[in-house]
């Protein structure tokens, strides 16, 4: 499966923004890991009954077994430098956790970076055992 870009709405436009709502009418049924780096994609509405709904919810609907998503705004380059981390060990077979955990600890040892708001603010869901 091709990584996921963009979101294209009904009306066959794209613009650059993946709702709730496009995401849980996506079949993702397979998909192991869906990575959301972009600023405060963890973040949901609060309704009553339903607790936090939004993109994380909307990716379980989809059929994403894991996501890893942002909780506030996030810095552009530590945020690609904690990716890379983050990918680097997925590709040695580190689980999806262990991967995020490790490369957070990675960020945090670099000088300049060891304020959380660099490395933790990114959180993993669902399944987090190694991919296959």
């Amino acid at each position: 499966m091709e990584p996921l870009t963009t979101a294209v709405l009904s009306g066959g436009t794209e613009d650059g923004i993946l709702t709730a709502l496009e995401a849980s009418g996506l079949d993702l049924g397979g998909t192991q890991l869906v990575v959301l780096s972009a600023c405060e994609t963890g973040l949901g509405q609060v309704r009553a009954g339903d607790g936090v709904y939004g993109l994380r919810r909307a990716l379980v609907i989809a059929g994403a077994e894991s996501q890893v998503m942002s909780l506030w705004k996030v810095d552009d380059k530590v945020t690609r430098d904690l990716m890379v981390e983050f990918y680097q060990r997925l590709l040695a077979g580190k689980g999806r956790s262990e991967a995020l955990r490790e490369a957070q600890l990675a960020v945090l040892q670099r000088p300049g970076t060891d304020n959380p708001f660099y490395w933790a603010g990114f959180i993993p869901a669902g399944a987090w055992g190694p991919m296959r």
